[in-house]
């Protein structure tokens, strides 16, 4: 295995991240591939047996290898979960300015062209997703917690249609925005009527966005999507939505980023 070059510097750790990451392309190696034993990194890279760990200790941080001991241990090379790259947008967002209009704003461009670049793309389980959402907010509950729970529902309506569209940067920032709207937006009186309203106008809108995405009519969707977005802005404004700018815990990303699929009412009536 050649050698490379020394790494002299106070920085040695972090140049070794790099380097390390510049040896995995050059490789076009992907998850799920081992890296060489410590033992070998050391002697590839030049470096001590304590920068060596601290290298691997900070690409695990980022979520870009795992680390297991044992006889068969050693790193092999990760792929960065949808929740660690969030939970960064987040921290960074925490420091940020920004209200629930500009959140709007982005929304308004992105999704209705997310959704009408997934309509080529949609299968039977990704229908049955939906449907099933809807499903979940219609009637609208007059109990806090699952009006609550509903909203929620009716974000992940919109990640199914993001999961369906090949554009992965696309796809991306719409869960970028879906997520800060999941856990930043905060309603006042989630139980209050106008929630009822707001709650069945989404109903209303999604199945109309449902019956175009069935016939296949991709400018329909896009029209839609657009009305919807302009439609949930003026409830969400009027609810007089606030940002609640906070950090994300590492023991949060546990949690999935929409809530657990559950029956709807019919269902667990039946």
């Amino acid at each position: 295995m050649p050698t490379a070059p020394s790494l002299r510097t106070s920085k040695r750790g972090d140049l070794m991240v790099e380097q390390i990451k510049r040896w995995i392309v050059e490789r076009r190696l992907g998850p799920g591939d081992k890296l060489p034993k410590e033992e070998e990194l050391q002697t590839l890279f030049g470096v001590s047996k304590g920068t060596a760990r601290e290298a691997l200790k900070s690409l695990e941080v980022q979520g870009l290898v795992t680390v297991s001991t044992g006889p068969s241990g050693g790193a092999k090379i990760g792929e960065v979960s949808l929740d660690k790259a969030l939970q960064l947008l987040q921290n960074f967002l925490f420091f940020c300015e920004f209200d629930v209009g500009q959140i709007y704003t982005v929304r308004r461009l992105l999704e209705p062209e997310l959704a009408a670049g997934a309509v080529a793309h949609l299968t039977e389980a990704h229908f049955a997703a939906l449907e099933r959402s809807i499903a979940f907010c219609a009637p609208h509950s007059t109990d806090p917690q699952e009006t609550l729970a509903q909203r929620q529902e009716d974000l992940h309506f919109h990640d199914v249609l993001a999961n369906a569209n090949p554009n992965v940067l696309l796809r991306f920032m719409c869960r970028v925005i879906n997520h800060l709207l999941s856990h930043s937006v905060t309603l006042e009186q989630p139980d209050h009527p106008a929630a009822q309203r707001f709650g069945d106008s989404n109903v209303a809108a999604h199945q109309r966005l449902l019956a175009a995405a069935r016939e296949g009519d991709a400018e329909r969707v896009r029209r839609l999507m657009a009305e919807h977005i302009d439609d949930v802005e003026r409830h969400v404004l009027k609810a007089r939505a606030g940002v609640r700018r906070r950090f994300v815990l590492e023991s949060e990303l546990q949690t999935r980023i929409a809530p657990p699929r559950r029956a709807s009412r019919k269902a667990r009536a039946r």
